[in-house]
């Protein structure tokens, strides 16, 4: 793949000369324009066909994700978006990348140090690898986005989605029973989070307990988990240091720190810090799978791994499967990105390869046989005792 020919849309003119200044020391990245808004931008992508663009979410005339859902629907592209670190701005991310963004970088209220233009550098690489990249000579280039949906929208004051506690209903003494091993652990990053959403939304409350490595900006990792809360059957909530991995639980590792697991001698517990990246992220799904290895999960534990780019997990999951888990990655076809998959299979760290509309049925067999396998146990224990 030759360079990325990329597209900076922002209202400010300062941060479009900070970004094209900073990217232009990235030799596989070419900045190739800059819009000061959705209507300019729209010229501009007709012009010069880019094959990422950077959108900004907070615009006047036509913001951000108002102008996203257009390119997804008249000119599918590669979008990084950018978001404030405010609530509102969290819950508009979300919602970006459920419209159709591969990526959300976090726009700091400052001026971009080094730090924040390399990790837009790597999400623009992460988009041009995703599926939502047009592919030369193998599909038409869409119509232009019409000037008519470019029409200024009517004024409308729309309160932000509160973030507020979902109570969950409580498995009931009929639910499954599992052995305090038991243990589901999972990892994604680019296209992870609608990833996510489909598989957990589609699992029941009473499986083992689950611990999740997405790759995300620190702000909205607990947005995304409280997001989940509301969708799932299962209780999602970022995680915090102390607490206990139990059955009908989600812990998200939050943005900028890494997920540990220990074991306290009756169940799995949760430890966090802000180690140094490994793969260049934290959290890091490596970090996560390594320390489940060391909590002794091995046997007893199902690690699954979802699209993103780059290898995280893949030699964590490769170490799980040799202590005895079963492990699950997914299919090329159904990721946005097939890095993190594709490196675990090569490894042949994935006992099973499964397409995404799969993997909840799947986690959901293993739960049925940690269930069984309790049962039992407990069925000799009591004859033991006789």
């Amino acid at each position: 793949m030759g360079r990325v020919r990329t597209l900076i849309v922002d209202d400010s003119a300062l941060v479009r000369k900070l970004l094209t200044e900073g990217l232009s020391h990235h030799p596989d990245i070419e900045v190739i324009g800059t819009a000061v808004d959705p209507y300019v931008a729209r010229d501009k992508i007709l012009a010069l066909d880019p094959d990422v663009i950077t959108l900004d979410i907070e615009m006047p005339r036509m913001d951000g994700l108002t102008f996203l859902k257009l390119i997804m629907k008249h000119r599918p592209m590669p979008v990084v978006i950018m978001s404030s670190l405010t609530t509102s701005g969290s819950c508009k991310a979300l919602e970006a990348l459920q419209s159709g963004a591969v990526e959300v970088v976090a726009k700091p209220a400052g001026a971009f140090s080094v730090g924040d233009v390399e990790e837009l550098a790597t999400k623009i690489r992460a988009a041009a690898q995703s599926r939502q990249r047009r592919r030369p000579g193998t599909v038409p280039v869409p119509a232009a986005i019409p000037q008519a949906d470019l029409a200024p929208p009517v004024a409308r004051a729309v309160a932000p989605p509160e973030l507020r506690p979902v109570a969950k209903p409580v498995i009931s003494g009929g639910g499954r029973r599992y052995s305090s091993r038991q243990l589901i652990v999972m990892g994604a990053s680019t296209g992870g989070t609608e990833a996510l959403k489909t598989v957990l939304t589609r699992l029941p409350a009473d499986v083992p307990g689950i611990c999740v490595v997405q790759h995300i900006p620190a702000y909205f990792s607990a947005a995304f988990a409280e997001r989940l809360n509301q969708l799932c059957s299962l209780e999602v909530r970022e995680a915090k240091r102390g607490d206990e991995v139990r059955p009908g639980l989600v812990l998200v590792a939050p943005g900028g720190q890494h997920m540990l697991l220990r074991w306290t001698g009756s169940g799995y517990s949760v430890d966090l810090n802000s180690g140094p990246p490994v793969h260049h992220q934290r959290p890091a799904v490596d970090v996560l799978f390594d320390t489940a290895v060391k909590a002794g999960a091995g046997p007893t534990a199902l690690a699954v791994l979802l699209t993103g780019m780059g290898a995280d997990g893949a030699a964590g999951m490769l170490r799980l499967r040799e202590a005895g888990a079963e492990t699950v990655a997914q299919d090329e076809q159904s990721c946005v990105v097939f890095g993190m998959p594709r490196e675990a299979i090569r490894l042949g760290a994935a006992r099973d390869v499964l397409p995404l509309d799969q993997m909840a049925a799947r986690i959901d067999r293993y739960a049925e046989r940690c269930a069984l396998r309790a049962v039992n146990a407990a069925a000799r224990t009591a004859e033991a005792l006789k």
